[in-house]
């Protein structure tokens, strides 16, 4: 019984453990919002084409990704730190460590005070690092790539005139 206890608490632990952080409270982005992102989803040589759509609601973030038909695919607000599901999508837990980290991507230089402390990195070329295990590679503010083991997106403003 102990064991299974401990196991479960463990277990527990670590499904939390790797979680992408996100502030308390929304940070300033490096563009203004709506923004619409076209993302390239490449794992295992497989690629999927997304569109993302972030816009401000009240005192949150209204998270929306679509299939390139518009078939929404997952909806979440973040507001005080805490996602939540819009609407009657079920959860997407891709989705929302997505968004976790895209927030990180997109957090100006002079905002990234508000994550917590020794959960990321910027490195002297301007390239971050997010824990779990997130890189971000920038070719500019609205053009990067999102990396993690097995797994990429690349990212782009959907408007080019947002990307300059």
């Amino acid at each position: 019984m102990l064991r299974a206890v401990l196991l479960a608490l463990t277990l527990l632990l670590g499904a939390c453990a790797g979680h992408t952080p996100v502030p308390t409270s929304s940070p300033a982005l490096t563009a203004g919002l709506p923004i619409s992102l076209q993302i390239e989803r490449t794992q295992n040589s497989e690629r999927r084409d997304w569109l993302l759509v972030i816009q401000a609601e009240g005192e949150a973030l209204r998270w929306s990704l679509f299939d390139p038909l518009g078939v929404p695919l997952a909806r979440q607000l973040l507001q005080g730190g805490e996602w939540r599901n819009d609407g009657l999508l079920p959860p997407n837990p891709e989705a929302r460590e997505l968004f976790a980290a895209l927030l990180f991507a997109l957090t100006a230089d002079d905002a990234l005070h508000a994550y917590p402390e020794g959960s990321w990195q910027r490195g002297a070329d301007g390239q971050r690092r997010l824990n779990p295990d997130w890189r971000i590679r920038y070719r500019s503010a609205l053009d990067f790539t999102l990396a993690a083991p097995q797994l990429s997106y690349r990212v782009r403003a959907l408007n080019q005139e947002e990307g300059n």
